[in-house]
């Protein structure tokens, strides 16, 4: 398997023209369906990950994220907030070296994955009222970065989907808040135009720096965005910008 820098370059492309897969609707299949099996089979992040043995195209988003603000090192505690299928947390325990017993990486998801060398993982609903404390447990003590990509089923309406997904950010800052350490980051998945408003607000008062941040291997055609908070102090009053990339 290739190391953190994986894929950087390449664009999925072994050289020559590339071929593009096309789906025939068969079957049962949708239409949704056959675009969604297309768009796989054609994905160059899709092809990496299966060649460089990333559990997921994910892996490259948060990959690209590390290598520009330098968020994982060694011996870090990490909390990765819907795991499955497991590309975040496994570059986590590469980073951190939790799987040859430094550090500690943690995750949940209502999906089973299978089993990371040093990830403990939790098939439970984050949303749950026992949840926080679960993972507190596991973590025994403070974090040093909470990470989530967590997102809720999309309705095609924008309005709704942004309220969703601002939804399980919010959840997300909620639990950063109650277990950073002083100087840990917080990355969450949202939606373009779906970070304004308190949740901001409160990034801005509790962490040093916050920014808006759009990986390569997120879709183009897709309105996915990132929220990068770092330098985590505790929620001291002082406001900072917001940083756009």
């Amino acid at each position: 398997m290739s190391g953190a820098g994986a894929g950087k370059g390449s664009g999925g492309r072994e050289g020559g023209r590339s071929i593009k897969v096309r789906v025939k609707t068969a079957g049962k299949r949708t239409l949704s369906s056959k675009l969604w099996l297309e768009r796989q089979l054609n994905d160059p992040y899709v092809a990496m990950a299966k060649r460089e043995g990333w559990r997921s195209r994910a892996a490259y988003k948060l990959i690209e994220m590390d290598e520009r603000y330098n968020l994982l090192k060694p011996g870090m505690k990490i909390v990765d907030l819907g795991a499955a299928p497991g590309g975040w947390s496994q570059l986590a325990a590469k980073k951190v070296g939790s799987e040859f017993g430094r550090g500690k990486v943690i995750g949940i998801d209502l999906l089973d994955i299978d089993t990371i060398a040093g990830v403990q993982f939790t098939v439970m609903d984050f949303n749950d009222h026992d949840a926080p404390d679960r993972l507190k447990e596991m973590l025994g003590g403070l974090a040093d970065g909470v990470m989530s990509d967590m997102a809720a089923n999309t309705t095609g309406h924008k309005k709704t989907d942004h309220l969703k997904i601002m939804g399980l950010a919010e959840l997300a800052v909620q639990f950063a808040r109650e277990v950073l350490a002083p100087g840990g980051f917080f990355v969450a998945k949202v939606f373009q135009g779906g970070t304004e408003g308190e949740l901001l607000a409160s990034l801005k008062r509790d962490f040093a720096s916050v920014r808006h941040v759009k990986p390569k291997a997120s879709r183009a055609h897709s309105a996915e965005l990132y929220v990068l908070a770092t330098g985590f102090r505790g929620g001291a009053p002082e406001d900072h910008e917001l940083d756009e990339d």
